[in-house]
């Protein structure tokens, strides 16, 4: 059979021609084209400036002005520079070599004195001696310490105490210790076996005397001068 053909293609043709292809995607021109005739031209758009003004209504410009008789030029003095520099050369004074270390068998080498191989930090002023702060934290160490004895000093007067001397001091140490032996003895004779209540409330009497006078002790013989106070 044959291929069915539509009898609106044409006009479907005509019309997709008239509406897409005139002037494709860009549209009608909208700006009138630049005629060729009128090209950019070199040195166009520069600035042009504005033409000299001659002579108007007859006046004449000004005439130049002259020097007069007493005038003098001032006369420059051409100057030597190659005599200037070689007196310069000779009586300079010559630079001295700057020391320089070397620590490679390349060759390799850097300035000797900020290298830390010189000894600058010993040939200073003030080397060996001590601070101005240190000597001013020390002053206040010392009078804080003056002031906290003072305090000491007041507390123990307002509260009438006072110092042991030495043989009341031994004396009490010698009965301490002649204490503590005693109930050592006591407490080294305790039965192994403590069997009943009665038997481990004595033992740990004994243990918390000990350790007491033990510290007692210790307390006494660590600090020479003991403060008592009066009841």
């Amino acid at each position: 059979p044959l291929r069915y053909i539509s009898k609106y293609r044409e006009f479907v043709k005509h019309e997709a021609v008239k509406n897409k292809s005139q002037w494709k995607t860009m549209g009608p021109a909208k700006v009138a084209v630049p005629s060729p005739n009128d090209f950019l031209q070199k040195h166009s758009k520069e600035p042009k400036l504005a033409p000299k003004k001659k002579e108007e209504d007859g006046k004449k410009l000004l005439p130049l002005s002259v020097p007069q008789r007493t005038y003098r030029p001032v006369i420059r003095i051409k100057k030597n520079f190659i005599n200037k520099n070689a007196v310069a050369v000779i009586r300079g004074v010559p630079k001295k070599p700057r020391p320089f270390c070397v620590d490679t068998r390349q060759g390799d080498k850097y300035p000797l004195e900020p290298s830390g191989l010189v000894p600058k930090y010993i040939k200073k002023k003030n080397y060996g001696v001590i601070p101005k702060y240190v000597t001013r934290r020390n002053e206040e160490i010392k009078r804080e310490e003056e002031e906290y004895q003072a305090s000491i000093l007041e507390q123990l007067k307002k509260k009438a105490m006072k110092t042991l001397s030495d043989e009341e001091r031994t004396n009490i140490l010698k009965a301490l210790k002649k204490n503590w032996e005693e109930i050592n003895h006591a407490y080294q004779g305790l039965p192994v076996l403590t069997d009943t209540r009665y038997k481990k409330i004595h033992k740990e009497e004994l243990e918390l005397k000990l350790k007491q006078l033990e510290h007692d002790i210790a307390a006494i013989e660590k600090h020479k001068n003991v403060y008592i106070a009066d009841v």
